[in-house]
């Protein structure tokens, strides 16, 4: 069961729901909340002059970010029930997001919710309400005690176009990241190389996409060492998949459309290889294909609102399993391009497969290079579980770094210091797969992955380790497991690459 968003201007006193939604801002100093814009029909229904608001604060509602709290109408409008959600003291998009997602969260199990935070933000709550209801049932055999809500009747402003189209969009791109969710929180027994590309394939050719993909023997034919050598411990056989959207329509001209090769990490389920990783929380290796995920799901989504931009995902898939085939620390591994990489750790396998689809990538001469990947415990250490880190040429890492935190999905940019490159010199190669040093393995990880990007080519990597997989609690629009992330960044990047070149 998904939950269904609709738009609507029906008034929020009289709208058919069972929960009215309403945003409450947090006062500066000693003053106290308000309401926010929007719920004015439901202010005017219990009486005006703050009526309210002082009910809910004798309720302890305070307007503090994602507070949510319910009043009953007692018949003051037609919804039984009124919930006021928080949005802090400065409501900004990423506020009504959390405060939608918020909402959503504590309504589980109501059939129709109607929100007046859409005439705050129509697309922040639009994406924030969906992706709050979101949950993963697949595996559940009694189902859960409270389905997600069933219905969302967003509450708009009457002739307001904007909002309904910006709605529209923010509805397709939820599902978007509700596709990188479910893939990244299928277990590994289901979701491996095969049945991944299998489940990609589908997506993409629904979409409209041109759809190959390169199984193990293609692989070997085609000498992407990087993708077998990772994959050759398990019995389920690596792939490579590639997704091409040729790009919608561009209004007023016959120009080119900028190309964007697309990158994700696919690891199926990484226990390290014979660098075996401890016991404890190896079960959240499920979620080591989120980057493919993302990719998987942005490019479907392009093609699937038409975006005049070129996009290729090159997305190489590997289960990274220890067996009596398993590659070895030691091994020299030719990737796919020429180069060698002496492995020192089995469990830097992320980047391995990465380097192989860096170098088919640039062989369709991209205009920019984007790849994104759980990749380093290291970025957990640096930037935390939320923020992820981003490396590259200085312009597209800055400019992907500003787009990750005006969605909320919040990135950071790092540097790639020309002193670590010798750290990554090998023995008996052209390269080693790891540094021998502590420090600076997130920026290490991005060094090595540098070295297969051909020169000149604009480039961005995105490490994901962190928040693409939440571990903890529930907040804002997050729930437990996989986030989506990066898909919106992505789409922001595409879309202002479609804009502005």
């Amino acid at each position: 069961m998904s939950t269904e968003l609709r738009t609507s201007t029906a008034s929020a006193a009289e709208v058919e729901a069972d929960a009215v939604v309403v945003g409450l801002v947090q006062g500066s100093g000693d003053a106290g909340p308000t309401l926010a814009v929007g719920a004015e029909e439901v202010v005017a229904a219990f009486g005006g002059n703050g009526e309210l608001v002082a009910e809910l604060v004798l309720l302890g509602a305070t307007g503090k970010a994602e507070e949510v709290m319910r009043l009953a109408s007692r018949g003051a409008v037609t919804a039984p029930l009124v919930v006021a959600v928080g949005l802090g003291r400065d409501p900004g998009s990423e506020q009504v997001r959390r405060a939608a997602g918020a909402a959503s969260r504590a309504l589980s199990g109501t059939a129709r919710v109607a929100s007046t935070l859409g005439r705050i933000d129509a697309a922040a709550a639009a994406e924030g309400s969906l992706l709050g209801a979101y949950t993963f049932r697949e595996y559940r055999s009694n189902g859960d005690a409270k389905p997600p809500v069933a219905t969302i009747e967003l509450l708009l402003a009457e002739g307001d176009t904007a909002a309904q189209d910006a709605a529209t969009t923010a509805v397709a791109v939820a599902g978007a990241v509700t596709t990188a969710r479910d893939l990244v929180n299928t277990p590994p027994n289901d979701l491996y190389p095969a049945s991944f590309a299998e489940r990609a394939k589908v997506l993409g050719e629904a979409a409209g996409l041109t759809v190959e993909v390169l199984d193990d023997t293609a692989l070997a034919d085609g000498g992407y060492g990087g993708v077998l050598g990772v994959g050759q411990g398990s019995s389920r056989k690596p792939r490579l998949v590639r997704l091409v959207w040729a790009g919608g329509d561009r209004a007023g001209g016959d120009e080119a459309l900028p190309k964007v090769a697309l990158i994700g990490k696919g690891i199926t389920f990484d226990t390290g290889g014979i660098s075996i990783k401890p016991a404890a929380g190896m079960d959240h290796m499920t979620s080591d294909m989120s980057g493919a995920a993302a990719v998987v799901a942005t490019t479907v989504l392009a093609a699937t609102l038409n975006l005049p931009v070129a996009v290729t995902a090159t997305v190489p898939m590997a289960e990274n399993m220890p067996s009596d085939t398993a590659y070895r620390p030691g091994d020299v591994l030719r990737m796919y391009g020429g180069k060698t990489v002496e492995v020192l750790n089995t469990d830097a396998e992320g980047r391995l497969i990465l380097a192989d689809a860096i170098v088919r990538a640039a062989e369709d001469d991209p205009d920019y290079l984007v790849e994104t990947s759980t990749l380093t415990g290291a970025q957990m250490v640096a930037l935390g579980t939320r923020t992820a880190g981003i490396m590259g040429s200085d312009e597209l890492r800055d400019r992907i770094a500003a787009h990750a935190r005006a969605v909320g999905e919040d990135g950071w940019a790092m540097p790639l210091p020309e002193h670590l490159r010798p750290e990554l010199d090998s023995r008996v190669a052209d390269l080693a797969n790891v540094t021998g040093a502590r420090w600076g393995g997130m920026l290490a990880a991005g060094i090595f992955l540098g070295e297969f990007v051909p020169d000149g080519l604009p480039w961005a990597h995105i490490d994901i380790a962190g928040p693409s997989f939440n571990t903890g609690g529930a907040w804002g629009y997050t729930g437990k497991g996989g986030t989506g992330v990066p898909v919106r960044t992505l789409w922001a990047l595409l879309n202002d690459i479609a804009a502005n070149g």
